[in-house]
């Protein structure tokens, strides 16, 4: 399960495959030494907590396994983590967009999605770049011209994702 690559080493999960994250790939012990030089900076800037939370996640889970009582905030990682997978998903065929991936990589690493059911995020990443798509197509745009996050583009992002998410959650 280990492709050899001349900048670095892919660990692939068959659990994962299985649990149809594709490419399935261990985010924790996978290395590169191209990985982030080959991400635009607003790639970079989410990704960074998504690798750790993922790899915490994993780690966690397989402890979790054995069913002793967790506390709260092992609770909350495991729920963030198998979030995080879920947003990771795609559909074959089905390229997403750098742009669409950092605003919904930033809305699960900074808690928007960690209320929502599991089974709605699908529904939720698409009504939200729709939404976007229609009153804030400037977001996207500056992502793809710039590929940075900027602080006024963080915060707008926070802003526009909060009342979102606070619109969604009343139609789950």
């Amino acid at each position: 399960n280990v492709i050899s690559i001349t900048d670095g080493q892919i660990f692939l999960e068959t659990n994962l495959f299985n649990a149809n994250v594709r490419p399935a790939l261990n985010v924790g012990i996978s290395v590169s030494r191209v990985g982030g030089a080959a991400q635009i900076k607003a790639m970079k800037k989410v990704a960074g907590t998504l690798k750790l939370e993922l790899a915490m996640f994993r780690s966690l889970e397989a402890f979790a396994k054995f069913g002793s009582d967790l506390d709260e905030s092992t609770q909350k990682q495991l729920l963030r983590g198998s979030r995080l997978t879920e947003i990771l998903k795609q559909n074959q065929f089905s390229p997403v967009p750098v742009e669409r991936e950092v605003v919904i990589i930033f809305a699960a690493t900074n808690g928007f999605l960690d209320d929502l059911p599991e089974s709605s995020l699908k529904r939720y990443e698409e009504e939200l770049f729709q939404q976007l798509e229609v009153t804030n197509p400037d977001i996207f745009s500056e992502i793809a011209s710039t590929g940075k996050l900027g602080d006024e583009l963080v915060e707008k992002m926070k802003s526009v994702l909060q009342e979102f998410t606070d619109t969604f959650k009343a139609t789950v």
